[in-house]
């Protein structure tokens, strides 16, 4: 969720690092998945850290928090902005929890992130959540659920590793991702196939599915318990694959204050320096945050690109770019008439003036009198030479430019 960083938490550095036998997901572990740029966003360089994580134990109602987040978001505009993440496991049906995450108004659940596990209680002192107002609002936590199903879970399971995956487990799998029911939102029987088509099928084992609130890991075999694959599965949900989202979340972010930006550009006199700090703005996400391809490994980009075109990044840093383009283009040709307009005040001011003293240095008359004469039939043709359409059109040109 959204976060206002109070101060610099005196957690310990880099993502949490859960562990799995001998394999520890720690910074160094994790930076191996990504670019480098995208692994300097998401877990800080040497001197310059911005995650930080702490273990916990808080059990409430079924849910068990074992550790927290703070990764820093900070912008140009708001450099407290910071994401955090609550890792859970959950002992008692997931769908539930999720609803009342999501605030589903038919759940009588309400026991989600309340009481020990309210978040304000969790970060007090620390961070502050958002108000649900501004740029980086959003109305509830993003979940990230991660489900392996039992042999009784038919309409989630493959009948063997190359058997079709039946029709149902795209259903709870949308389910879990949505935090809906089909009395909370029912799919469209016309429009189920094309939202359930981006579903991401990591193996045969198990399929992601990201949407704009929500994202889910469903297994399609049975958990065979301590030592079953899913044990790996879920250490990637919580590590990796996280963040890939996180990855995208910041994305979002970044070009939701870049709309932000461009919407009020003209609320200055200063347009020309107010283009130029945009143009810069739009210059730094693009070689820190903007990626699409993350990493080597498949799922994490699929997942990334899931997220992306769930809030349509990739259109809308396009129209930004349009945009922020036509506004560059409309300084240059303001500084184009400014140029343009001293240029002609320069004819106008000089011409008479030069006429004048040219044409006494070439008569050799030295006389103060006529010198002034000069002097004012050349303040006379000039102001006449100003009152016409062409001065006019140039005092309006070095009007017009000051606003810049």
């Amino acid at each position: 969720m959204p976060v206002r960083l109070l101060r610099i938490p005196h957690w310990d550095h880099g993502p949490f690092p859960f562990e799995l036998g001998g394999r520890r997901t720690d910074t160094e572990t994790r930076a191996t998945y990504f670019a480098p740029a995208s692994a300097r966003v998401l877990y800080g360089a040497p001197g310059k850290p911005r995650r930080w994580y702490r273990p916990a134990s808080v059990v409430h109602d079924g849910l068990h928090l074992i550790g927290m987040e703070l990764l820093r978001t900070a912008t140009a505009r708001n450099p407290e902005h910071a994401l955090a993440v609550f890792h859970f496991t959950v002992f008692r049906p997931l769908l539930p929890v999720v609803r009342a995450i999501a605030g589903r108004s038919a759940t009588h659940d309400t026991a989600a992130l309340t009481g020990p596990l309210d978040p304000g209680v969790l970060l007090a002192g620390l961070a502050e959540v958002t108000s649900g107002i501004g740029t980086f609002a959003i109305s509830r936590p993003y979940t990230v659920a991660f489900l392996t199903p039992e042999t009784d879970h038919t309409p989630a399971l493959r009948a063997s590793y190359e058997g079709v995956l039946p029709d149902t487990a795209d259903r709870w799998l949308w389910q879990l991702a949505s935090r809906s029911t089909p009395a909370d939102f029912p799919l469209a029987p016309e429009t189920a196939a094309v939202e359930l088509s981006s579903a991401v099928r990591i193996s045969a084992d198990w399929s992601a599915l990201v949407l704009r609130q929500g994202a889910a890991f469903l297994g399609h075999r049975p958990d065979t318990g301590d030592g079953d694959f899913y044990a790996f599965g879920a250490l990637h949900s919580r590590t990796v694959y996280l963040d890939a989202l996180l990855l995208g979340s910041l994305q979002r972010d970044h070009i939701d204050e870049l709309t932000e930006e461009l919407s009020d550009v003209f609320d200055t006199r200063r347009l020309a320096r107010r283009v130029a700090t945009l143009e810069r703005n739009i210059a730094v996400f693009r070689s820190t945050y903007w990626r699409q391809h993350l990493t080597a490994h498949g799922p994490a980009n699929e997942l990334l690109l899931a997220f992306q075109n769930q809030h349509r990044l990739p259109d809308r840093f396009g129209e930004i770019l349009a945009e922020a383009a036509d506004y560059s283009r409309l300084v240059q040709t303001q500084e184009s008439q400014q140029i343009s307009g001293a240029l002609g005040a320069l004819t106008i001011l000089g011409l008479p003036l030069g006429t004048s003293l040219g044409v006494l240095q070439v008569i050799g008359d030295e006389s103060v009198s006529h010198l002034l004469v000069a002097l004012g039939i050349t303040v006379v043709v000039t102001a006449g030479a100003l009152a016409t359409r062409y001065g006019r059109l140039v005092l309006s040109s070095l009007r017009g430019g000051g606003r810049s």
